[in-house]
């Protein structure tokens, strides 16, 4: 194959991501940073340098599909690749290929399983479960195909917020390792529009755009912040204001426990309401993979005071074929009391959330939101402002990605237990010891004069 120039002139965050050679790339953070043109330009340099190379570059609909890289493709490789309309890859005469797809549906991914990939550009990866992106990696491996080495590697760009926020801010902006994940595989490029020359000179207006939007969407989309996206369910939530620092909780405040239980996560949440109803959770238990049994010894072994009732998924109450018990039977038999379902009103339930989290004059006229987080709570300060809308029920929140969403759904069972304020201490009766002297009798009245 003659040797092939293409007419590109990237800026220096696109040539980070074009040079990097770690196992997972991300690229992006926000929007106008030239994201789609860098994984399309990528993926053809890639081709045409490495004979016999197999390159899978997925978006999430057929839409942007065509209009992001079909249609681009096409004009850039109009006489070095052929395209195939049917099967929606481009084939090089030195034996590489582009195969272009699209996963609108959860389980759409399945299709890839069984095959070998030795790139994957997953373009707007917040828009992909967690599942998917672990599916797709198990396909991210040598096709067999290539003369000159190359280790497997994935692509990624990604904006703030979409139902994959949560695994992506995880791996490449709070860069939190699990197993047998390493750290030196990951590397993030962020980019924002102000580094997208073109649009800088030529597209003012745009940039313009990003600047007027509102304050939450703003720092989302202009200065790409990944604790404030498009679709956050709670933008009322803020490290700020409703993170504190542990204190000493007295021991007249009424105390209680909010549990929601899944196989795949247990979120159990251990409140304190002081005199005036305001709320503190206080202590947390956020962990995979727990049976049963396993779940209540866990939560019993970390009950260090009493608390008046524990608040539960309401499920726990149906009969398991398995047992023949309900999970709240299970559960009292490794010593959990005083266990009753949950309000379950989705809708109202988040409406009454959201009135926790705003501030609130409190008795000394304070601005302060009636629910307060202890800093050790880590998975509850993490997961309520990833939490998105629902796709279909606008007033509803999204019931993924489960990691995120179990610690917010116990959270809302505590809020709608309705917590009661702890009581003040009677004030002590007033004793008055001072009292009128009783006057004497005038003369002539009462008791006869005694003349002594």
């Amino acid at each position: 194959m003659a040797d092939i120039e293409l007419n590109i002139e990237p800026y220096p965050k696109q040539v980070r991501f074009f040079v990097s050679k770690k196992r997972y790339i991300a690229y992006g953070g926000a929007r106008g940073g030239g994201k789609s043109w860098a994984a399309r330009t990528k993926a053809e340099l890639l081709a045409l340098n490495y004979a016999g190379i197999q390159i899978l570059l997925l978006r999430r609909t057929l839409t942007e599909l065509r209009e992001n890289h079909v249609l681009p493709l096409m004009e850039a490789l109009k006489g070095i690749a052929e395209y195939s309309p049917t099967n929606k890859e481009f084939t090089f005469p030195n034996g590489s290929r582009i195969i272009l797809g699209y996963c609108k549906a959860e389980n759409d991914v399945l299709q890839y399983q069984g095959q070998a990939y030795d790139v994957i550009f997953l373009e707007e990866a917040t828009q992909f479960t967690q599942f998917q992106f672990e599916t797709l990696t198990e396909s991210n491996r040598a096709s067999g195909r290539m003369k000159k080495k190359f280790a497997p590697r994935m692509y990624f760009t990604c904006n703030p917020g979409g139902v994959g926020h949560a695994w992506v801010k995880r791996l490449f902006i709070d860069k939190e390792y699990r197993g047998k994940e390493n750290p030196d595989n990951y590397d993030f490029i962020p980019s924002l529009v102000y580094d997208n020359e073109f649009i800088v000179k030529n597209n003012p207006e745009y940039i313009e755009n990003l600047e007027n939007l509102p304050e939450m969407r703003k720092r989302a989309m202009l200065y790409g912040d990944w604790d404030a996206f498009e679709g956050q369910f709670f933008p009322e939530f803020s490290r700020d204001i409703h993170v504190i620092k542990p204190f000493e909780i007295p021991k007249n405040w009424n105390r209680f426990i909010s549990l929601d239980y899944g196989l795949d996560m247990t979120a159990c949440y251990w409140w304190a309401v002081d005199p005036y109803g305001w709320a503190i959770v206080y202590r947390e238990l956020h962990e995979p993979d727990l049976i049963l049994s396993e779940a209540a010894k866990r939560i019993h072994s970390m009950c260090e005071e009493p608390y008046d009732y524990i608040v539960a998924s309401p499920d726990l109450w149906n009969r398991r074929q398995e047992t023949g018990q309900s999970g709240y039977e299970i559960m009292q038999d490794y010593g959990l009391s005083h266990m009753r379902p949950a309000d379950d009103s989705r809708i109202p339930g988040w409406r009454a959330m959201r009135e926790y989290l705003n501030p609130t004059k409190d008795p000394f006229g304070k601005d302060v939101p009636r629910l307060r987080i202890f800093e050790t709570c880590k998975h509850a300060i993490k997961n309520i402002p990833l939490l998105q809308y629902h796709e279909i029920k606008i007033e509803d929140a999204a019931n993924e990605p489960h990691e995120v969403t179990h610690a917010c759904e116990a959270i809302r069972y505590g809020i709608t237990s309705r917590p009661r304020a702890t009581e003040l201490p009677k004030p002590e009766p007033i004793i008055n010891f001072e009292f009128e002297k009783p006057k004497p009798s005038p003369i002539g009245v009462g008791d006869p004069i005694i003349d002594i």
